[in-house]
């Protein structure tokens, strides 16, 4: 399946082989297999020195369906936005600590 350039250059129209792990559910020796089969169209790109492929989301999320199905993508979908809205309140969390304790060390300033 050959898409056209502008895919690869389309904000969130590409992903690495590692978020497509991550984000699909898909085991890594799959996901290779597919690039071997040349079902997948990937570019190498390097980020730090280290090799990594970047991938046409499209595409994963069609081989992700192919092998899960559509419940087994839907239940990984949800998966990945609970662990991101997690992480997200966790930061949040952290952020507000340092601001009260700022506050505090204001509030303790400002009596004296």
């Amino acid at each position: 399946m050959i898409m056209s350039n502008s895919e690869w250059t389309v904000k969130g129209g590409t992903l690495s082989h590692n978020n497509a792990c991550k984000e699909f559910g898909i085991p890594k020796d799959k996901l290779f297999e597919a690039l071997e089969a040349g079902k997948l169209q990937f570019k190498e790109n390097y980020a730090h020195g280290n090799p990594y492929y970047r991938l046409l989301r499209s595409e994963v999320e069609a081989f992700a369906k192919e092998l899960l199905g559509d419940k087994g993508i839907e239940e990984q979908e949800t998966k990945h936005q609970l662990k991101t809205i997690t992480r997200e309140i966790n930061s949040l969390k952290r952020k507000l600590s340092a601001l009260e304790k700022k506050k505090i060390k204001l509030l303790e300033s400002q009596n004296k």
